[in-house]
């Protein structure tokens, strides 16, 4: 496939009010955006108000000040009436044979532990083999109703009964979920998904869980099955420099027994599976 670059079909907001947000978002003042990028406060203050246009060298001083994502900086550029400058190769695009074989290497080898790769919308693009035989495990064998992970573990007619601390989790993946609304205020997604997982019922409210005894080091996931328990802590594994929309948004995560127990069972399901 082709190569596209990002942009949205619909009209770029206003130059200034992008301006606005991200200087908002990142605690700047208009001083502290024009020193830092290399220009007077005036012609900074003009650009935002439409008075000015700015060159795409310009922009892209603001833009690297602001530390903006890959899709912001397109998003920017378009609103100033240039092309955009970063690709969004689909994931399967011959344009991103390495970087998918260097993914696949990164799923085997996490192999007896599940692992699976996430877009920016929270949908599954690939999963380890551990990953499938771990979710056939917890589901009894049904398959879940949702490709995306946030309604994976909200919906209470998916992952979400079988979830042993689920109000934890829930709080976890909000906090993610509003994290990436803050890094990227322009982007309609998160707040469309922020909307859809809020539907459900029992959604707890922000900082709701944060009372009594002291948290531990990092938050594991429980999982109720006919194994026993199963316990799991996370990484998050991402692409350095990123030139590609597509790449900069993808995310690896890779799930690691926080016990013997939960090793064990990972381990057994695996040899069973060799010897079927």
């Amino acid at each position: 496939m082709v190569a596209t670059l990002a942009a949205s079909n619909a009209s770029p907001p206003p130059l200034g009010q992008l301006l606005r947000e991200w200087r908002a978002l990142r605690k700047q003042s208009q001083l502290d955006l024009a020193l830092a990028a290399d220009m007077s406060t005036r012609h900074l203050s003009c650009i935002e108000t439409g008075k000015a246009r700015p060159s795409r060298e310009a922009l892209a001083r603001i833009a690297a000040t602001l530390d903006m994502p890959l899709r912001a900086r397109n998003a920017l550029l378009l609103a100033a009436g240039y092309a955009p400058e970063y690709a969004e190769h689909d994931w399967a695009a011959p344009a991103l044979e390495r970087m998918r074989h260097a993914v696949e290497l990164i799923l085997a080898q996490q192999e007896p532990y599940p692992a699976f790769v996430l877009d920016r919308q929270w949908n599954v693009l690939l999963a380890n083999g551990a990953a499938m035989r771990v979710n056939r495990l917890l589901m009894d064998g049904r398959e879940s109703r949702h490709a995306n992970l946030l309604h994976q573990v909200f919906d209470p007619a998916d992952f979400r009964p079988v979830i042993v601390n689920w109000p934890a989790v829930a709080e976890k993946f909000l906090h993610h979920l509003h994290a990436q609304i803050a890094a990227a205020p322009t982007d309609p997604v998160p707040r469309r998904l922020l909307a859809e997982i809020a539907r459900y019922p029992d959604v707890p409210a922000p900082g709701a869980l944060h009372e009594g005894a002291a948290p531990e080091p990092v938050l594991t996931l429980e999982f109720r099955s006919r194994a026993g328990t199963l316990r799991f802590f996370e990484t998050i594994t991402t692409f350095s420099m990123p030139h590609d929309v597509t790449l900069q948004e993808l995310r690896i995560e890779s799930a690691f027994p926080a016990d013997a127990q939960t090793a064990g069972v990972c381990a057994r399901l695996a040899r069973e599976y060799a010897a079927a």
